[in-house]
């Protein structure tokens, strides 16, 4: 072989090398494959064994046919016999709490009604009492099978669901075999605790367990969560320290309308990092891999959220809406997460839940950037910026003060009109000497008719120039007042606070605001099926303003023919688009548009346009000001262009 040759065999030996390397799976993926290949092995090896074990009792059954026995009793306790080996074949040490009688604890805090279930050691249901779905029914967060919660783990090679075990509790360490309510008053606190324990010869063994305990304080939307491992590390295998922990929850319809921006969705926050979420309202699937802080249920507006202290290994999370269509449920959710666990003798792996409202403030307050699943306007930061500092808090602070939250739309909105008045004052100033120089730009554009437009664009320039007006001292403040009403559009839907709050005919300010529901079903595309007030008041107030602007314009919308039909045909798609919006946000663009409309009322009492007028005219006689960037390219162009047509 040549030196060639050799080089390139060397080289390709060197691009297997590195891509093999490029492709070996991280520690964390191989993990994860050995915690699906250990699922899968053992779910066949458990469903083998269940096989068997049910031919083998069939078997018996028939023989004890054949056989004609006839004692009764002898039969049963054949048959009892068969049934605690089946049991002890597939359950193993875990065998006697397989089987049992399912009783609930119910306890009720200031905020939180909770049923926990013997059965898993769950909560059953979680109801917020201080709140009721759109149609007046209590509002649980979750019930009964409709959530599952609890982790798979191996014990002497059997897959074990805490889903299908029978937990003993106890009440503040104290012992409770019965159905109970139980109150909590306000500075109090109650800890329950549901144990596992794995079998003796006869009943269970009280030194070994696993614990899942809560503790619920009387105030607090927020759970205590812990699970503890006692003693289990000839019980357990956990040579992956680690162990499954299976979360699901169909999500139940709790609003009238669902927003597009604000619908349900899983969020997730990975630890000391940014929170990130699925796509709202739609069925993915993701393989979460690193570190994770807290994993939440979200919809419009609440959310159960499952916190660790330390971090979550990884996480497979899933969001589908049902088959059924069920419209009592709004989408289904699921999480296989992964909790290290180090040493199964006596280890806690310490969480917490939160059941609860999506408010702002509260969220906030833990510290954890929950309140990141409230959208107003994070992607950009001004908008958000804008929310959180200010918007939030005057509304927080109106609101605090018992008024009517349509008194408070109203008195936000005035506080935000004054605050940009300055803005507005120059707009309409601009837009009085546009005005005013409205018939010196007619006739430039009657002289220019059939002539050269960057000839007339230049003697445009020349005349602003000359006349010291900006043309696009209109259009700036205008821009400047564009982050607002995007933060307005993303804060009022967003806003709980809003929530079954009523203002004149609108019963619910976050939903719409109909007053006509058209018959038959009948409905209109883009548009819907009922007529909300508010949007259509907005829209009329907007084409109103869309009139008196452009009257005042004059001259530049006569220009752009096409873009005054468009200023027009905007206020009639945000009637579409508004008509099945929040009625609050529908409330507050009215208003912004009927204050402006007095804004400019006064502005224009207190602006002399003859004064005004004058000042131009003596613009026009000062010395010539030095020529813009601008319009020194305007009068290359027309050079070029001339020196073209020579």
């Amino acid at each position: 072989m040549d030196r060639n040759t050799i080089t390139g065999i060397v080289l390709i030996i060197l691009i297997f090398v590195f891509f093999s390397w490029l492709n070996t799976p991280s520690s964390e993926d191989l993990a994860q494959m050995q915690r699906s290949r250990d699922s899968v092995a053992l779910a066949q090896k458990q469903n083998q064994i269940t096989d068997s074990l049910r031919n083998a009792v069939e078997s018996n059954l028939v023989q004890f046919q054949e056989k004609e026995i006839e004692s009764t009793e002898v039969y049963t306790e054949e048959a009892v016999a068969a049934e605690q080996n089946l049991r002890k074949d597939k359950f193993g040490a875990f065998s006697n709490s397989a089987v049992g009688e399912e009783h609930h604890l119910q306890i009720e805090s200031d905020v939180l009604r909770i049923d926990f279930s013997n059965k898993g050691g769950r909560i059953y249901k979680a109801e917020l009492i201080n709140f009721k779905t759109y149609d007046t029914l209590p509002l649980v967060l979750f019930q009964g099978d409709s959530t599952r919660f609890g982790f798979v783990f191996n014990a002497a090679n059997r897959l074990i669901n805490t889903q299908d075990q029978y937990f003993q509790v106890f009440v503040n360490d104290k012992p409770l075999d019965k159905e109970t309510k139980l109150t909590i008053n306000r500075n109090e606190k109650a800890k329950i605790a549901y144990r596992l324990f794995p079998d003796m010869e006869e009943g269970f063994n009280q030194n070994q367990y696993i614990e899942f305990s809560y503790t619920v304080m009387a105030d607090s939307y927020m759970i205590d969560f812990d699970i503890r491992f006692v003693g289990m590390e000839n019980v357990l295998d956990n040579r992956n320290q680690y162990v499954e922990f299976n979360w699901f929850q169909n999500l139940r319809t709790q609003e009238q309308i669902v927003d597009q921006y604000n619908g349900a969705g899983i969020y997730y926050k990975y630890y000391q990092d940014d929170v990130d979420n699925m796509a709202e309202n739609k069925d993915e699937k993701e393989s979460l891999k690193g570190k994770l802080a807290w994993i939440s249920y979200k919809q419009r507006f609440f959310s159960t959220s499952l916190i660790a202290k330390d971090y979550f290994i990884s996480a497979n999370i899933e969001q589908a809406h049902l088959p059924s269509k069920d419209s009592k449920y709004e989408i289904s959710m699921s999480t296989d997460i992964g909790l290290p666990v180090e040493n199964v003798k006596d280890f806690t792996v310490e969480m917490q839940m939160y059941l609860g409202p999506n408010e702002f403030k509260r969220l906030e307050s833990y510290n954890m950037d929950l309140e990141r699943q409230i959208p107003i306007g994070w992607g950009f930061f001004l908008l958000s910026w804008l929310n959180k500092y200010i918007v939030i808090n005057v509304f927080h602070f109106l609101g605090g003060l018992g008024w009517n939250y349509g008194i408070v739309i109203l008195v936000l909105t005035l506080l935000l009109k004054l605050f940009l008045f300055p803005i507005a004052y120059k707009t309409y100033k601009s837009t009085a000497k546009m005005r005013i120089l409205k018939p010196e730009i007619d006739e430039i554009n009657e002289k220019f008719k059939d002539k050269d437009a960057i000839k007339k664009q230049q003697a445009t320039m020349d005349l602003y120039k000359k006349a010291g007006v900006n043309p696009m001292a209109g259009c700036i403040p205008m821009l400047l007042q564009m982050p607002i009403l995007f933060a307005m559009f993303r804060f009022f839907p967003a806003s709980i606070e809003l929530r079954q709050k009523s203002f004149l005919w609108a019963h619910d300010l976050s939903t719409y605001d109909s007053i006509w529901t058209f018959p038959g079903g009948f409905s209109i595309p883009f548009y819907g099926d009922h007529v909300s007030l508010f949007t259509l008041l907005m829209t009329i107030s907007t084409i109103m303003y869309t009139k008196v602007n452009n009257d005042m314009m004059g001259s530049s919308t006569q220009q752009l023919p096409g873009m005054k039909t468009m200023m027009y045909l905007m206020p009639i798609m945000f009637l579409g688009i508004f008509n099945n919006y929040a009625a609050g946000l529908s409330y507050y663009y009215f208003l912004a548009n009927m204050i402006t409309f007095g804004q400019m009322w006064v502005i224009r009492k207190t602006i002399n346009e003859d004064k005004i007028h004058a000042q131009i005219q003596a613009n026009k006689l000062k010395a010539p000001k030095k020529k813009s960037g601008f319009q020194k390219r305007l009068e290359e162009m027309a050079k070029l262009q001339e020196a073209k047509k020579k």
